[in-house]
């Protein structure tokens, strides 16, 4: 055992390998903290692999909790008798765990180079000697033969901000030309309108168009049509997906050029596994499902070409035919095998893995369709918001949690802190519109960190909501680079970052979401606080004296209510700031 930051580590082992192939665990990387290592498997003949399982223990020694991509409000120590683990492979998660300490420091952050093939990860407290126990597996799904495998693991050790080491994670995973992240244009950094929480499958033209102006009026440049589109079945089932064509409207092409008109880009949904059994597709690909017992619909097989090259050319049709600017391929993670999937060997299937096939579908659909616009925009949604589905899609959205700004506030986080400079979108939000102004404006900054996306119907919101709604989507876009390029720290994971921040060398935006004051340890010229809370204390704690700033209090409509020079001494300095209103801090000397 070596000593790290008065910290033991343990060198990881082998402790399960019933395969008759060679196995070998060599250490390839050790410096400042980080230790990378590299399994090999290797076989003179393919064999269908057994799971092997790696282990190692450090001591419970400052562990607050671990850090799962979506463990959602529970990030607290599991024992180990709790034996469900943590899930990895191209559409579920990312192969990652972080173990934080009080001070939401690192204390241990371990990952995989592997972001496709399915892995468990576990880190389980052991009552028995107050240690910490490491897993990783390897090959627990894995049904078809294999010759040889590798794969690195990386352990970070360092003393450092838990969320520092999810971003280099981030970083690591990117130097793998297997899962190098695709170029994002400029429209996946806009706030965006989607159509679900309001219309759902109810879509009316004339009423989408009125809806578009009012968005872009205020600053939004894209929407996405959502489900309904392509039936007249309002009945928020899957029967008639697998066809996409629109039978809503008569000419759909002409639908989207009177949104574009407006000056706004048009990205459209689609559930991409899912061919429901009164679709033509369906009688066409039968026996081409991986099941056909699903609760929704029947879900294609990719691992036939055939099935990759229908889909594929259905999106390619649509951005050509319509003129699209972009999709959103919902359901990605039902890709995957059920009790009745078929792994024998087939002659029509090029590929055995499941995952496989979804990662050359996804690298097929991006190709094609950034032939016919090479700024189109790919939403995908969590959990299919890890390092692999990057190299295919350039924005990653929130799961679905309307009505629930602060599960908004924890996902758009979670994903951020690995995604790199891949857009992350909040949840499209929605609010009840006899809400007040201060309490519907809890909904929309709480997405300030991400991107908006918002789901509401404008033309019915009162004029309160309306002038909420402008004056933080033009604080959005007038700081976009830095929210969404700048140093973001969210802090105390445990309780779901009710602070947040993000800075470069001159200005910091930060986000007070529950009652916790505000250190502030270095200088910047310009701050901008968001009171993000039902109440109007703001506490700043200076560690130096930091000079005399200009600072200006809005409401959350935007409205000046105040105007006043702030001595920001060491030590405490207190303001008040309207429910759900801004500070802005200018250094005058």
């Amino acid at each position: 055992m070596r000593s790290v930051l008065n910290r033991v580590r343990e060198e990881i082992k082998i402790v399960e390998n019933r395969n008759n192939a060679d196995c070998a665990l060599n250490t390839i990387f050790d410096k400042d903290d980080i230790v990378i290592y590299k399994l090999d498997v290797r076989s003179n003949e393919k064999f269908i692999p057994e799971p092997i399982e790696l282990e190692w223990k450090i001591p419970a020694l400052n562990v607050k909790g671990i850090w799962k991509p979506t463990s959602d409000f529970s990030k607290r120590i599991e024992a180990d008798w709790e034996l469900e683990n943590h899930e990895s492979r191209i559409s579920i998660d990312s192969p990652v765990i972080s173990l934080f300490g009080n001070k939401d420091e690192n204390i241990l952050c371990f990952s995989c180079s592997n972001a496709i093939n399915k892995i468990e990860l576990g880190a389980k407290y052991r009552e028995e000697d107050d240690f910490v126990y490491c897993k990783i597996i390897l090959f627990t799904e894995c049904k078809y033969a294999i010759k040889d495998f590798n794969i690195e693991i990386r352990l970070d050790y360092r003393n450092i901000h838990f969320s520092r080491a999810l971003k280099e994670t981030g970083l690591w995973w990117e130097s793998f030309a297997a899962l190098k992240p695709c170029a994002v244009p400029a429209i996946a950094k806009k706030p965006l309108y989607s159509t679900w929480y309001q219309f759902h499958q109810n879509l009316d033209e004339a009423l989408l168009l009125k809806e578009c102006g009012l968005a872009k009026e205020l600053g939004f440049e894209a929407i996405i049509i959502d489900d309904g589109w392509q039936t007249e079945d309002n009945n928020r089932g899957y029967d008639y997906t697998g066809d996409w064509q629109s039978e809503r409207f008569e000419d759909f092409g002409a639908v989207v050029r009177g949104m574009q008109n407006l000056g706004m880009k048009v990205g459209l949904w689609y559930s991409v596994p899912f061919c429901g059994k009164k679709s033509k597709a369906y009688q066409r690909f039968k026996g081409k499902f991986l099941t056909e017992n699903h609760r929704w619909a029947p879900v294609f097989d990719p691992r036939f070409p055939e099935i990759r090259n229908y889909l594929v050319g259905i999106y390619v049709a649509a951005a050509k035919d319509w003129g699209l600017d972009g999709f959103k391929l919902d359901f990605i993670d039902d890709f995957k095998a059920y009790p009745d999937t078929c792994f024998e060997p087939n002659a029509e299937r090029d590929f055995a893995s499941i995952n496989d096939a979804v990662d050359a579908l996804l690298t097929q659909v991006s190709d094609e369709v950034k032939k016919v616009n090479p700024d189109i925009f790919i939403e995908f949604r969590q959990k299919y918001t890890g390092p692999a589905m990057r190299k295919y899609g350039n924005m990653l959205r929130a799961f679905d949690c309307p009505g629930d700004y602060t599960m908004n506030r924890v996902r758009i986080a979670d994903i951020k802190m690995l995604c790199g400079e891949t857009a992350v979108h909040s949840d499209m939000v929605t609010w009840h519109f006899d809400e007040s102004v201060e309490n519907a404006a809890l909904h929309y900054l709480n997405t300030m960190f991400g991107v908006p996306q918002i789901s509401v119907m404008l033309h019915e919101a009162p004029l309160a909501h309306i002038n909420m709604i402008r004056f933080y989507t033009d604080f959005w876009n007038s700081n976009a680079e830095l929210l969404l390029s700048g140093d973001f720290i969210p802090t105390s994971p445990m309780a779901n970052y009710p602070l947040k921040s993000v800075s470069s060398d001159k200005k910091a935006i930060i986000g007070v979401f529950e009652n916790n004051f505000i250190e502030l340890e270095s200088a910047h010229n310009q701050i901008d606080i968001l009171n993000a809370k039902p109440s109007k204390s703001i506490i700043l704690v200076a560690k130096h004296n930091f000079g005399t700033f200009k600072c200006q209090i809005f409401d959350c409509e935007g409205a000046i209510v105040n105007e006043k020079t702030l001595e920001l001494m060491e030590g405490v300095n207190a303001l008040k700031v309207p429910i759900c209103g801004m500070a802005q801090l200018r250094l005058t000397n």
